[in-house]
């Protein structure tokens, strides 16, 4: 009340005035929040660029009230950023450290966590070399091109990790870890192949696919490296539409997308 007779002594038209303004400020409030509704924050494995963006613009098309805002890079860039605050509605990771990683820390719905994907681990080379790799621990890997291996970072990237792995289990790694280039990303790794900027990388299976600027020179056994799983899960800011959206990237047509680029099917 004595907020009111204060205001009167400043006339009727600052009252309505600031009436005006209240109601323009409540509006604007309510159109603010209306523009957010229905955005999705996809954030995902940089090798699931072109299968999630394919997916996305699909939903997309029959949810017209649903925006799919999609970040992709290396599975531990994204965990971090998720963990100081990065406001994700869902994670895809393309390993289960990095998965594990966020559950332990409580950032992820556990009860929606779940492993999608598979994929196979893969040396490239540009398409015009003429490399042959011999995938025995006789073979000499360091010898058999010139320049440097790109792939991963090997203490965080997935790719990179597994790529160790298996470097490792063929005792290649000692010889060949002065010459590794590790990099932000599998898709980063694989454009320095095509660039030639190195004369081999280790990616996936699924990104040299895509690629007609370089070949596959060997294919790593499974049992060389930790199985290239990708585990997915809502986070626990989650709303009704990026659930929606994680149920639909589980149904059949989401699987047949899956599958046409080269991933395994892991539910």
């Amino acid at each position: 009340m004595q907020v009111l007779i204060g205001l009167r002594h400043y006339g009727a038209d600052f009252v309505r005035a600031l009436r005006i303004n209240s109601v323009t400020f409540i509006l604007f409030s309510l159109l603010c929040s209306f523009a957010t509704a229905g955005e999705v924050k996809l954030y995902a494995a940089a090798s699931l660029t072109d299968a999630l963006t394919e997916l996305g613009a699909s939903y997309q098309k029959t949810h017209p009230g649903v925006v799919i805002k999609k970040s992709f890079a290396g599975s531990s860039t994204l965990a971090k950023q998720i963990e100081n605050g990065a406001p994700a509605d869902i994670f895809i990771s393309a390993d289960n450290d990095w998965g594990n990683y966020l559950l332990k820390r409580g950032v992820l719905a556990a009860e929606s966590y779940k492993k999608l994907l598979g994929n196979e681990l893969v040396l490239i080379a540009p398409v015009a070399s003429d490399i042959k790799v011999e995938l025995d621990p006789a073979f000499n890997l360091a010898a058999s091109f010139n320049g440097r291996l790109c792939t991963g970072d090997t203490a965080s990237v997935p790719v990179g990790k597994y790529a160790k792995q298996s470097l490792v289990s063929y005792g290649w790694w000692e010889a060949i870890s002065p010459r590794i280039v590790g990099t932000e990303d599998v898709r980063t790794a694989l454009a320095f192949v095509e660039r030639a900027e190195c004369n081999v990388g280790i990616v996936y299976k699924t990104d040299a696919y895509l690629s007609k600027k370089v070949k596959i020179a060997a294919i790593f056994p499974a049992a060389s490296h930790s199985p290239v799983e990708y585990p997915g899960a809502l986070t626990k800011n989650a709303g009704q539409d990026a659930k929606a959206f994680w149920d639909f990237l589980q149904t059949d047509d989401a699987k047949a997308v899956f599958t046409r680029y080269g991933f395994t099917l892991l539910y």
